[in-house]
């Protein structure tokens, strides 16, 4: 192998920010986008060092149910619905795994109900499903989650529009300041091509990153499917966050 070669593979220091990626602020699709896109330029505001040193999460912060969904607001069964698994790594924009990041999901639950005091969609409420975890990326990167596969819902868009099967997620930095908020969507689903929202991004390929991918090595026989969801945090293939409008 020549030493041209040798340099190709070597891992990158700095990938350029694809501007392109992001949808524009204001879309026509989405209804909600015209009261919420901003009507000014953006200002870049500098951190400063308490925002960047601290506070730092760790494994003893969390409780020994809080990446179990399916167990961490049971109170006399398990929710009903789909059981799953969601995993993956968080990674570098060389494919490292990223330690010790904090990870935490809310969705809805199987009928496509968040419990939430806004929430008015006909579908009930799960007394045994509360739709929140959270859990720790170990030395490798690795996160884990067990679930309730979530419903869809319809949303007041435009018509019949509807939301497909979700999962929001939190990943967090060396400090609280450091938080990247992003969505999941499952492998087959039709109604990621219908939703308005994510026909907000104009790249199919960063839409293509947001989706988990049916993992049957790491599924339960008899107990619960699995998908996986890896997490870019930047470069070239880094994964849509929905709060870095400015680009990756």
């Amino acid at each position: 192998m020549g030493a041209k070669d040798q340099t190709r593979r070597q891992p990158a220091e700095l990938y350029a920010r694809d501007r392109t990626q992001h949808p524009p602020a204001l879309t026509e699709g989405y209804k909600t986008s015209v009261s919420r896109s901003p009507q000014k330029p953006l200002l870049s505001l500098e951190q400063t060092l308490s925002e960047v040193t601290g506070p730092v999460f760790r494994q003893s912060d969390l409780g020994p149910l809080d990446h179990d969904l399916i167990k961490n607001h049971a109170h006399d069964g398990d929710p009903i619905g789909e059981r799953i698994i969601v995993h993956g790594h968080v990674l570098d924009e060389n494919g490292r795994g990223v330690p010790n990041t904090l990870v935490e999901v809310w969705q809805a639950n199987a009928g496509g109900r968040y419990r939430h005091v806004n929430d008015r969609y006909l579908a009930p409420l799960d007394p045994n499903f509360g739709g929140c975890g959270r859990c720790m990326s170990d030395d490798n990167g690795y996160y884990y989650f067990r679930t309730i596969k979530p419903g869809a819902y319809p949303w007041r868009n435009h018509g019949n529009n509807w939301r497909p099967a979700h999962i929001h997620f939190s990943i967090f930095g060396s400090a609280f300041a450091q938080r990247l908020i992003t969505q999941l969507y499952f492998e087959g689903d039709p109604l990621v091509d219908q939703c308005p929202i994510v026909q907000t991004i104009p790249d199919p390929q960063a839409i293509d990153r947001l989706v988990a991918r049916l993992d049957m090595n790491s599924a339960i026989p008899f107990d619960c499917l699995a998908y996986r969801f890896d997490i870019v945090l930047r470069g070239r293939r880094s994964t849509l966050f929905e709060n870095r409008l400015e680009g990756n």
